[in-house]
């Protein structure tokens, strides 16, 4: 959930894909005359607790840059635009009557920022964009707080009646991002050597591993909880249909940024669990496969956190296997795209009818969950 995951994508990871649609002249087009260009506008947003106006992570200290140096830097901005690509690519195939489409790219605090993006976006003649979160569970902290900050960028540029938009706010249960999220648990399944570790698949203990939230978000009423949750259950209960694994699992909370409450349990407190636990004789365990769950791609979390930090704690004990981030995964783009063509079949202004909805505790109820000129009233 650091800086990879957000999308605007219309007919956009991170982290984050908007989309967008414009009409514009195209020399090229039949006749010469006017198109229709549905753009899908990628966007990565960073974790930032837009509520109290307190970066939680948007600043790098010299062990952060360390960190970073050791993981040949991010690879965000690589898979967010592999996924934009494929995405826009089989959109056009399923949504013929609004293709072509395009995308864009907008971080917000590395370039290209959403600012930046927005300004190709006028400059190509887009007129129609879908605001697409790349995280595929809503929290207040990211895709919250990262339209908070488009929709800023928007009437800064007096661009408010540039562009007609709309929204996908969350998509934590969609059948074919659950699909892709299996897929990842079966190749890393593929990765444990069975016969060595005296264990098979029912045996291997299945860590999903999502970002951490400060309490005092959680406590607000903020959904990302309960929506990572429905998205582990969801991809457990496929594990057992497609594959025949009867694997335990858990949900375990990582990246906890300074000292106040975070939600947990975290991620290394129950690896040491395990390990403790198999040391002891207590469980018989000794396969453990860490699931990223609420990334779409790989960063620092997974690259470092969990490869560098989380493993070297338990490998000499456990059978320690991370299943690969969703990346290049091919139900991934199939699941943005099959998303997109839902949501403009719809013609609602926004995918979810909880984005209206405010946590109950809301601390900014003015600027919250907001839309700048919206497709349609029908939120």
């Amino acid at each position: 959930m650091s800086a990879a995951s957000c999308t605007i994508c219309l007919p956009t990871r991170t982290s984050s894909t908007s989309a967008s649609g414009s009409r514009r002249s195209d020399a090229s087009s039949r006749g010469g005359g006017t198109r229709r260009l549905e753009s899908s506008v990628c966007i990565a947003f960073v974790f930032v607790d837009k509520q109290d106006q307190v970066p939680l992570y948007c600043c790098r200290t010299p062990a952060v840059t360390e960190q970073y140096k050791e993981i040949d830097g991010s690879p965000i901005r690589k898979w967010t635009e592999h996924q934009g690509r494929e995405m826009v690519r089989l959109l056009d195939e399923m949504s013929p009557d609004t293709a072509p489409h395009q995308f864009y790219v907008g971080f917000r605090y590395v370039e290209p920022s959403s600012r930046a993006a927005l300004q190709r976006m006028k400059a190509d003649g887009v007129q129609r964009a879908v605001a697409f979160s790349q995280y595929p569970h809503y929290s207040c902290t990211t895709t919250g707080s990262s339209l908070n900050d488009l929709w800023r960028h928007v009437r800064e540029q007096d661009m408010e009646q540039d562009f007609q938009w709309s929204i996908i706010d969350r998509w934590p249960t969609h059948p074919t991002f659950v699909d892709a999220v299996t897929r990842r648990i079966e190749m890393g399944m593929q990765q444990f050597n069975f016969d060595q570790a005296q264990c098979s698949p029912d045996d291997v203990v299945v860590l999903f591993s999502a970002h951490s939230l400060p309490m005092r978000v959680v406590e607000r009423g903020d959904a990302y909880p309960r929506e990572v949750g429905a998205t582990v259950e969801a991809v457990m209960n496929r594990v057992r249909e497609k594959l025949g694994f009867q694997s335990p699992y858990l949900l375990s909370w990582q990246s906890k940024v300074g000292p106040l409450p975070w939600l947990g349990p975290q991620t290394g407190d129950v690896l040491k669990g395990l390990k403790a636990r198999h040391q002891s004789g207590e469980a018989n365990n000794p396969c453990v496969l860490v699931v990223p769950i609420a990334f779409t791609s790989d960063h620092i979390e997974t690259l470092f956190e969990i490869d560098l930090e989380y493993k070297p704690m338990v490998d000499d004990v456990l059978q320690f296997v991370r299943a690969p981030s969703l990346n290049d995964e091919p139900l991934l783009s199939q699941a943005q795209a099959e998303i997109v063509a839902e949501h403009l079949r719809s013609g609602r202004a926004v995918q979810s009818n909880r984005y209206k909805m405010q946590c109950p505790m809301c601390v900014s109820p003015t600027r919250c969950r907001s839309i700048v000129n919206p497709i349609s009233q029908s939120l």
